[in-house]
């Protein structure tokens, strides 16, 4: 059905985005007027001539966000869309704090445009609904999602920190999102053009520091040279032991020549470091060096847990809607008792937990209405081992500390084997991913939202522990894989049954009928 009634209003400078957008509205029926500033605009406002308004946020003669009050007082329900080349994160704040009903950032897909302009003039019977729907569209968009008070203070020290090269120390539990906010202040501050890069200390032994922030003898390059003219963000700062600690503070201070092989610049990226617990207690223990800490701490930024900003879950549940669907995922909307249930959760996982419980239920659910009924099954179902009384087992850490205690508890006399931690990683992800592609029956996009992971990430699990070869080889012959070198005989004997046993009670959905 054509919608000549319809018409539009279009703002911007740029004479080529008036054209282009002039010409596709006008081809599916709506009536276009164009205009390269925001006088002409508030002319047509004012005289009541327009069904909706698509405009650029910098124009030649004002900002738009200094009119959209102006626009709000001539016409409260006139739905504007928003498109900005200063497609930053303040921007994107700005247009959720202003109620647009959506923003885009340039450069953008004219098909994206004309969907907004579509869902913007459809006139839902349920206002609330649509404006729900419409946030979590913008929001989907944004690097950080939350009207809060707690994020709105977030908000304000990232607004001051991008104009600073000052080191930050962001502090919050897990999955509050700080590598995601340690990229905010990449994008956003005078380093944009260089690189981001993360460097996950918390995962690297003691002795590899220099290595990993240095580069190898081969000459393959350190995270540091990797960051020059950039960000490094150095993730689990906490798990350092304290000589680690030593050889990063040497590092960071110049003691070490952290320099580009190129030999045309010293290499000084901008740090950030992520912290889950609070250094200054590990100082107290002696735990964690006061120079590291102050060298580190210039400028502190606190993430608050989920549980502290509950008023933010409608918003993240139907933005983490929106991206499951973006990236193939059954597309969903939830019901307001379901939201409901999820603000009584207690989030221990954050941010990250609802994401990937929003994905879960995605892939594994059919209905296209997320019911508290679901929501509550799926809560009880994710309980953590050590509060899930049914399984009767020891919780998984425990275990896990059992039998390692078998190898570290007298390293003199009996050394552990050569590359423990990566011996461990696979006696356990390998039965995890086995029993998640079981459960989902191969479906790797499942697997991947059942486990929370990114599907290229399973992928190259997947192929890292060669999951695939294992599972062909078993329909083949029916007999198990070789687990591999003889070097890991030691871990995998005790360690595979118990971690199968363990992983079988506690990976969601295995037998489940609705997979």
């Amino acid at each position: 059905m054509r919608t000549v009634e319809k018409k539009i209003l279009i703002a911007d400078d740029d004479a080529s985005i008036r054209l282009v957008l002039s010409q596709a509205f006008t081809r599916i029926g709506f009536q276009v007027r164009a205009t390269g500033n925001v006088a002409t605009l508030l002319k047509w406002i004012a005289e009541g001539d327009a069904d909706l308004v698509v405009s650029d946020v910098l124009m030649v003669d004002e900002n738009i966000f200094d009119v959209l009050p102006r626009i709000r007082k001539e016409r409260p329900k006139l739905p504007i869309i928003l498109i900005s080349a200063q497609n930053n994160v303040l921007t994107a704040i700005n247009a959720a704090e202003a109620e647009v009903f959506e923003y885009l950032p340039k450069p953008f897909e004219v098909e994206d445009v004309i969907s907004a302009a579509k869902r913007a003039l459809r006139g839902p019977a349920d206002p609330e609904a649509a404006k729900a729907q419409a946030r979590a569209a913008r929001d989907d968009r944004l690097p950080l999602i939350g009207r809060s008070a707690p994020m709105q203070e977030v908000y304000r020290t990232v607004a001051r920190l991008v104009t600073t090269d000052l080191p930050v120390l962001i502090t919050g539990e897990s999955g509050t999102g700080k590598e995601l906010v340690a990229r905010v202040l990449h994008d956003m501050g005078r380093r944009r053009d260089g690189a981001f890069v993360v460097a996950n200390v918390a995962a690297v032994a003691g002795e590899r520091i220099e290595a990993t922030l240095l580069g190898d003898d081969d000459g393959a390059p350190g995270k540091l040279i990797q960051a020059a003219g950039g960000t490094l963000f150095l993730d689990g700062i906490e798990s350092l032991s304290l000589d680690a600690q030593m050889q990063l503070l040497r590092i960071i201070e110049h003691a070490e020549p952290g320099v580009d092989p190129s030999g045309r610049r010293r290499a000084n990226p901008r740090l950030v470091a992520g912290a889950t617990r609070d250094l200054r207690a590990l100082m107290q223990q002696a735990l964690f060096r006061e120079d590291l800490f102050f060298r580190l701490n210039v400028a502190p930024l606190h993430l608050p847990p989920l549980r502290e900003r509950i008023d933010d879950i409608p918003d993240l549940a139907r933005a983490f809607l929106l991206r499951a669907a973006r990236e193939g995922l059954p597309a969903k909307t939830i019901e307001t008792a379901a939201v409901e249930r999820l603000k009584r959760h207690r989030w221990p996982g954050n941010v990250r937990e609802l994401e990937n419980l929003i994905r879960r239920i995605c892939a594994l659910y059919g209905e296209d209405v997320i019911s508290a009924r679901i929501v509550e099954r799926e809560l009880v179902e994710v309980r953590r081992p050590d509060t899930d009384e049914a399984h009767g087992d020891q919780p998984l850490s425990r275990l896990v500390e059992r039998i390692l205690s078998g190898y570290l508890a007298d390293p003199a006399n009996s050394p552990p084997p050569a590359g423990l931690y990566d011996h461990l990683l696979d006696q356990l992800e390998r039965p995890l991913f086995q029993m998640a592609l079981a459960a989902t029956r191969g479906n790797q996009l499942r697997a991947a939202a059942l486990l929370g992971l990114n599907r290229n990430t399973l992928r190259k699990k997947i192929e890292d522990r060669g999951v695939e070869v294992m599972l062909r080889r078993r329909q083949r012959r029916g007999a198990p894989r070789d687990s591999g070198a003889q070097s890991s005989a030691r871990v995998t004997a005790p360690l595979m049954p118990n971690l199968e046993r363990a992983a079988s009670g506690n990976v969601n959905g295995v037998a489940h009928p609705k997979v």
